[in-house]
């Protein structure tokens, strides 16, 4: 059964009240009762143990779709024109640009007439000056005739001056620096009778290493020197006959002193001239490819002198300097040395590799056949 109650514009009205009211439909084997209600209508319906209560209210309003805000939603679209303005624009000014760097309007180069030109340039250079070998002026030479100038300057003043000179028994400061002289002198004199030929004497003159052991043999031995002057030195007069070392007589050095005469300067000592340290410069079979030298061997022979000269150079700067460099020198067709390589060279000083450059650049050989070669030249140097 259904019953329940509905509120109208009329009032509040029993289903039961409104079934003659409504208007009757038949429906299939049910027959069913239409009631037309309005917006106001509300009311209670019970069926069976389910109630239904019901009441006419305004629609909520549609809820709009959402959307990205407009920015977010521009940012994905392109802006076609000015991407194609700036596509072109890219696009003309690199082409202009690779078109200016480009070598598509350079004229075509001919290498052969450019290489020929560069040989006819090479044949029309003057030839390289001759590298200029400084002789070496030996020093004992020119200590000599030092020394010679000044024992004539004080014999000539004591000549002239000889009446002026101090009182007997007084040395003066000339006579003292003479006296000092000649000691030296006899001392060199007196190692060299010793040993001439020994390292002793070397050491001496070079290094003022003076060797006692030869000394003190000396003196234990009955050998003396002659009376008068011994290496410039006058021991004054006696007929003693020789002086021994140890033994007293005949003046001695404690007997030397001014006489009354005038005294002259002290001269200079001897000088010995020590020789540097030499090498020798080893020249390989010289290696000739890219064409024929007829006098290659000869000239690389030649230049040996040059090799040693330039080794004994960087000799006085390092005198354990050794080793070996490879020139590679290119001929040019009238057998002018257009360039020199060096190779390898460990060992040896850039000065020696320099110097041997140099030498072979300056070398001149006879027009190779096929106009050029290429000359290799081994060269190791060792000390002597």
């Amino acid at each position: 059964t259904m019953t329940g109650r509905v509120a109208l514009k009329t009032g509040i009205s029993d289903l039961t009240a409104l079934r003659a009211q409504a208007k009757r439909v038949q429906q299939g084997p049910v027959t069913a009762y239409q009631i037309q209600l309005n917006d106001d209508a509300r009311g209670k319906i019970i069926v069976g143990e389910t109630t239904f209560l019901f009441q006419f209210v305004a629609p909520p309003p549609v809820q709009p779709r959402p959307q990205l805000p407009v920015s977010v939603r521009s940012g994905v679209e392109i802006d076609w024109t000015t991407t194609i303005i700036a596509a072109f624009s890219f696009l003309f000014h690199f082409g202009l640009i690779g078109s200016i760097y480009s070598d598509w309007m350079d004229p075509p180069v001919d290498d052969d007439l450019s290489v020929a030109q560069l040989i006819e340039s090479v044949k029309q250079l003057p030839p390289p000056p001759p590298v200029e070998q400084k002789e070496e002026v030996p020093v004992l030479a020119e200590a000599t005739a030092t020394a010679q100038a000044k024992e004539e300057a004080p014999k000539a003043a004591a000549a002239a001056g000889g009446a002026k000179g101090p009182a007997a028994g007084k040395m003066t400061d000339a006579r003292a620096s003479q006296l000092s002289n000649e000691l030296a002198q006899l001392d060199v004199a007196m190692l060299a009778a010793l040993n001439s030929g020994g390292v002793a004497t070397d050491r001496v003159l070079s290094n003022s290493e003076i060797p006692f052991a030869l000394l003190d043999q000396s003196a234990a031995s009955g050998a003396a020197a002659g009376r008068g002057k011994v290496g410039g030195l006058d021991m004054g007069g006696g007929a003693g006959g020789a002086y021994v070392p140890g033994a007293g007589g005949g003046g001695g050095l404690a007997g030397l002193g001014n006489k009354g005469a005038g005294e002259a300067a002290a001269g200079a000592g001897s000088a010995k001239a020590v020789k540097g340290p030499t090498g020798s410069a080893s020249v390989g079979g010289a290696s000739v490819s890219g064409g024929s030298v007829a006098n290659a061997a000869s000239v690389v022979a030649g230049m040996a002198a040059g090799f040693r000269r330039c080794y004994n150079r960087g000799l006085q700067e390092d005198p354990g300097m050794k080793g070996s460099v490879r020139i590679t020198a290119k001929i040019g067709p009238n057998g002018e040395v257009l360039g020199a390589t060096p190779s390898g060279g460990g060992g040896l000083s850039g000065t020696v590799i320099s110097c041997v450059v140099s030498r072979v650049s300056s070398a001149q050989f006879s027009p190779p056949d096929g106009g050029g070669a290429t000359v290799v030249i081994p060269i190791s140097f060792q000390p002597q």
